[in-house]
This record gives structure tokens, C-alpha cells and sequence, in this order.
């Protein structure tokens, strides 16, 4: 503790943080990198496995429809012309007037400086090994030295593979999984899909926990070059969503500890890290993520569980709310765009979303280059007028603008005996059942027998909401009941994840929460605090000053126990020092 004191932080990040690994899993990216290093690795959460299955499936998903019925259409139209009437744009189905005001451009060399390069389009992903080490498994390099070998070719060739020289991989990881051509005799995997587990009829328990070991062994070795033999040196800390229950969390931890072979593990919550990673104490934390938007409040270094809340939407919503939107106005080019089948597609998008919506008054149009992705061949560019860009975003907080995907309810009776991760039951002793597997769970490899009762059970009805983001937020902070912590909370907003970077939310954000408090609040003022880092890896960052913080406390789980015991007998009070950790964290933001 004395030395903790008297060190520098950069010191103490140095020495502690180069052998502790910080995982924050999400649904779209999982985030992750040494805690000594300023930012982690941010890379798309999905492999595309080869496969001989005829016919193939592009995509495992448990999304079964993705069609939008008569009322949900009706009543995105109906937000879009709420939003326009706020924004003072024109309905839309309203032509603006011939000698209306000049619309208002997005400059090509707009706000965001890497527009230049977001301009280029993607290239499919070479699905061939190389030759000079198409011998080579992920299994064999985790055994060894890590590769220094490049990564695969990226591009089109202009001459066809021959078959009987080259194969294809096996699987493939990251941001070149998105970018198969659907052609390919591949079938992408999302292990995590809107903050949960994407565990479905389609795709079992079994085969989520294999993608899951794949893409993070793969991450491991090839991306941070920790290989397997040198693993138990090495200690995880996982950086997890509040969505996920404690039986998810379990099963993490076992894939962490035992699967990965980590030394040991700690467990830290999303929102608790995204407050020590912006050196704060209290705050009330809006995870807004890819796919769920997740609002938590802190008090003095503590989780307050009954404010947790989720909404069923995020950023990849914001996209296709774009895409919707442009179709709509006869303003997309006559390209055949679908995020469902071509991943590649919703990358686009996203890129389109980051660079060019944001939040304001007025008509907001940009000159874009969309791309089309077409059987292999090398992407079309074709320059277009994108309009009504500020509309998307304002879906937050008008969410049936965001008409989500059509997904049955996974299957969750084996969570229902379990309490959220929030109530903090790490101290209880689970027992081990002799014929329990090495997972938590009976063998399921026979099938999910659950599946009897599949459609009367949805993914946690108490906590998921389908409010707006401003309602969700004054509900949020007035769930803590006391009239001090709530003022100090509504001053004390934290924006995070990726969306926090859309130009104009955070003032909108004020606006609207400040409307949305019933009058008879004694509260008149709120305030979304500035991000002193990147709000996408705030909470990856507090995961590492938290791991290095807490090194040695009696949180941590080593391997053996967790393999020779099960669930880990640990402390109740894992945060008891969090006044004195706050003051620590504060030092290191500000070093």
C-alpha cells in the first residue's frame, strides 16, 4: 500500500500492467490489450468458419425475420416526422420548398480527419492460406513462438486460385471475416449479439463457447503474441457488459481460465470501470454500445444495482436507420445493399454514420461515396447526396425510428435461478455436483431440451425497456430514491461508447433529459460531463487501473482454484478501498 503511494503511476502501469490483459467483450467489437498500453485493440467480435454445408448460410444468427410488419413501418414513419418537426426539416414524405434556404453541406473534408481514408472502399478478404505456411494451425503456433508472419493478403486477384495448390483457411477472425465475399463457401459466427450470449436453435451453446475460444486465442497469439505455454504467467481482466448474467459470466471465466490457461482472472463491471477510467466517483454511466445502450449510476465508487436499465439498440440501429432513411428520400444509388447476407455492407454504413450524422438543426446533407460489393469483384463507387443525416441519431431518443430486427427470445431458463451480475453473489458458494460438467451446464450436446418451452421465455423483461434514451436516463437517476445524489447525478452524466463520439449528442442529450424530469422534481439543471479520453475504450481503460489497483486482493481467482473448485469463495466487499482507488485513479488520468 505504501508503495502504491509513493509511486508514479506510469511506473506502477509499467511494472504491473505488462502482464495483466484486459478483455472487454462487446457484441459488434471486443476490446483488448495489455493494461500497460494507452489503447487496446478494438476489433470486430466474429469468425467465418469454412464450411462444405450445401446449401450454406452466409450468416448464424439468431435472427429469424428480419422483416418489419404493417404497424412497425407506420410507426417509424410517424417518428421520423416527430423528429423532423423538432429538427425544422421537412416530413418525409414533404418536398422542400424550391426556394428554401441553402442546405447546409457536409464538407468532404468534414470534421472527421480521416474522411479521406473512410472514402476508400473495403477490399474482399483473400480466403486462401499463403503458401509458405498453409501447414500451419492456430493450434500449432499457440504451442510455439508466436508468428511474426504478416497477415494474410487482402484484395482481389485478378487470376483464380488454383484449388489443388492453394486451400482455404480454415477460419477466419476480425474485420477480414466481415469482408468475405457471400460466395465463399463461409459461414460467419457472432458469439455475443445484443448483449447476450447468441445462443439459438441455430447456434447451441457449444459451438458460442468455440467461436468465443477461436477468435480470442487467435487475438492472443497473433495480435498481442502471448502464446499458450506463456499464458499462466499472464493474468485476465475481464471488463464485462452489465447484459450479461452471472451464469454468462461464469462461463467466460472458465473459457478465460481454463480454455485460454490465465494465470488468474478478475471480474470487473462495465460501468464501474468506465467511471475510474474518466477519474470520477459518481456518475451516471450511458453505455451507448453497437447493439444495446446500457445506463448504470455509481455513488462513491459503488454500483447502485436497482438504477441498472437496458435498451434493446445502438449504434448498427443508427446505421440501418441511415440506410432506411436515404432509400426512403430515393437518395441511396440503385446498388443491392444488405447488412443481413454482406457484412461488408454494415461496415460501410457504420463508416457512412460516424462520418457524416450528427445532431443539429436545419437540413444536413453531405456528397458521399457509397460502395457497392458485388460477387468478388472489386467494389463500385458511386458519389451521391446524402440527405436528412442529422435524422438517424436522433432515433436514440425516438427508438421506433430504430425498427430492430425480429429475433425469437433465446433460450434462458437455465439463467432464471441466477441473479443479475449487478447484486454482487461472488461470495456465495455454489457447490459442484459430481455430474456437473466442467462448464456449469448438463451436457447439451444431444440438443437444448429447453427448447419445448422456447417461446414463453424472453431475455430479462424487468431490465430492458423500450423508452428513449432521455426517459431511460431521468428514470435511471430517479430510481435512487434521495434527492442529494439524484441533482448530483443529472450534473454527472457519462456518455460512453462509440455513438458518445456523434457530434452534437451531448447537447441533445442535455435538452432533452432536462424536458423529460416531471415538473414536481426539484432538479432544474443537467449536465453531460466531458470525455478526458476516448469514450469507446473508457471502460477498457478503467479496467486496467482497477486490475492494476487491485492486484493481489482476494477478487482474483487463480486457475486451479477455479478448476479444482468451482466458483471461487471471495470477498463481498471487493470495493471497500474505493475511496482510496478513486484518488488513485484520479492520479492517473491526470499523470
Amino acid at each position: 500500500m505504501d508503495y502504491l503511494k509513493s509511486a508514479l503511476p506510469s511506473q506502477i502501469m509499467s511494472e504491473r500492467g505488462s502482464n495483466l490483459v484486459v478483455i472487454n467483450p462487446g457484441s459488434a467489437n471486443i476490446r483488448i490489450g495489455l493494461a500497460s498500453q494507452n489503447n487496446p485493440l478494438n476489433i470486430p467480435h466474429c469468425v467465418a468458419r469454412h464450411t462444405k454445408q450445401v446449401p450454406k448460410r452466409n450468416v448464424i444468427d439468431q435472427m429469424l425475420n428480419s422483416q418489419v410488419t404493417t404497424v412497425q413501418h407506420m410507426e417509424r414513419e410517424k417518428s421520423y416526422d416527430v423528429i423532423a418537426s423538432l429538427l425544422k426539416i421537412p416530413f418525409l414524405d414533404e418536398e422542400a420548398p424550391s426556394n428554401s434556404f441553402p442546405r447546409k453541406m457536409g464538407r468532404v473534408d468534414g470534421h472527421n480527419p480521416h474522411i479521406l481514408r473512410k472514402d476508400l472502399p473495403f477490399t474482399w478478404t483473400n480466403v486462401y492460406e499463403e503458401a509458405t505456411n498453409s501447414s500451419l494451425s492456430l493450434e500449432t503456433s499457440s504451442k510455439d513462438e508466436p508468428s511474426d508472419s504478416l497477415d494474410p493478403k487482402e484484395g482481389t486477384d485478378s487470376k483464380e486460385p488454383n484449388a489443388s495448390e492453394q486451400k482455404f483457411r480454415e477460419f477466419i477472425c476480425g474485420e477480414e471475416a466481415l469482408r468475405i465475399s457471400p460466395t465463399e463457401p463461409y459461414c460467419l459466427c457472432r458469439p455475443i449479439r445484443r448483449g447476450h450470449l447468441n445462443i439459438s436453435q441455430h447456434y447451441s451453446m457449444q459451438q458460442v463457447l468455440e467461436d468465443l475460444h477461436t477468435i480470442w486465442e487467435w487475438i492472443l497469439v497473433e495480435k498481442l503474441h502471448i502464446p499458450r505455454n506463456e499464458r499462466n504467467m499472464y493474468s485476465a481482466i475481464l471488463v464485462m457488459p452489465e447484459t450479461f448474467d452471472n451464469r454468462e459470466i461464469k462461463e467466460v471465466l472458465s473459457l478465460v481460465l481454463k480454455e485460454l490457461c490465465f494465470g488468474s482472472a478478475v471480474v470487473h463491471q462495465e460501468g464501474l470501470a468506465a467511471v475510474f477510467g474518466s477519474g470520477l466517483s459518481t456518475a451516471c454511466v450511458v453505455n451507448i454500445g453497437a447493439q444495446v445502450t446500457s445506463l448504470l449510476c455509481i455513488e462513491d465508487g459503488g454500483a447502485l444495482p436497482s438504477t441498472g436499465k437496458t435498451l434493446p439498440f445502438g449504434g448498427e440501429d443508427i446505421s440501418r436507420s441511415l440506410l432506411w432513411t436515404q432509400r426512403h428520400h430515393q437518395t441511396w444509388p440503385q446498388i443491392r445493399t444488405d447488412v443481413l447476407t454482406k457484412p461488408i455492407d454494415m461496415l460501410m454504413l457504420n463508416q457512412l454514420k460516424e462520418t457524416y450524422c450528427e445532431i443539429k438543426d436545419g437540413e444536413l446533407d453531405a456528397v458521399a461515396v457509397v460502395h457497392s460489393y458485388e460477387d468478388r469483384v472489386p467494389a463500385g463507387s458511386h458519389k451521391t447526396r446524402l440527405t436528412a443525416l442529422n435524422v438517424p441519431p436522433m432515433g436514440l431518443f425516438y427508438p421506433m425510428l430504430l425498427v430492430p430486427d425480429v429475433y425469437p427470445p433465446p433460450p434462458r431458463t437455465w439463467f432464471h435461478d441466477y441473479e443479475d451480475m449487478l447484486e454482487d453473489t461472488w461470495h456465495i458458494d455454489f457447490s459442484r455436483k459430481s455430474d456437473m460438467s466442467d462448464t456449469f451446464y448438463p451436457n447439451v450436446n444431444g440438443g437444448l431440451p429447453m427448447w419445448e418451452s422456447y417461446p414463453v421465455f424472453s431475455t430479462k423483461p424487468k431490465k430492458e425497456e423500450k423508452v428513449g434514451l432521455a426517459e431511460a436516463i431521468t428514470n435511471c437517476i430517479l430510481s435512487t430514491g434521495r434527492i442529494d445524489i439524484q441533482r448530483k447525478l443529472f450534473c454527472s452524466i457519462q456518455l460512453t461508447g462509440g455513438v458518445a463520439l456523434t457530434n452534437g449528442l451531448v447537447a441533445a442529450v442535455e435538452e432533452r433529459v432536462l424536458h423529460a424530469i416531471p415538473p414536481n422534481e426539484a432538479i432544474d439543471t443537467v449536465e453531460v460531463l466531458q470525455s478526458r479520453t476516448n469514450p469507446t475504450f473508457v471502460s477498457w481503460k478503467g479496467g486496467a487501473i482497477l486490475g492494476v489497483l487491485d492486484l493481489g486482493r482476494d477478487a482474483w481467482i487463480n486457475r486451479e482454484d477455479w478448476i479444482h473448485n468451482g466458483v471461487h469463495v471471495g470477498s463481498n466487499k471487493k470495493y471497500k478501498d474505493s475511496y482510496y482507488l478513486q484518488a488513485q485513479a484520479m492520479c492517473y488520468m491526470n499523470s
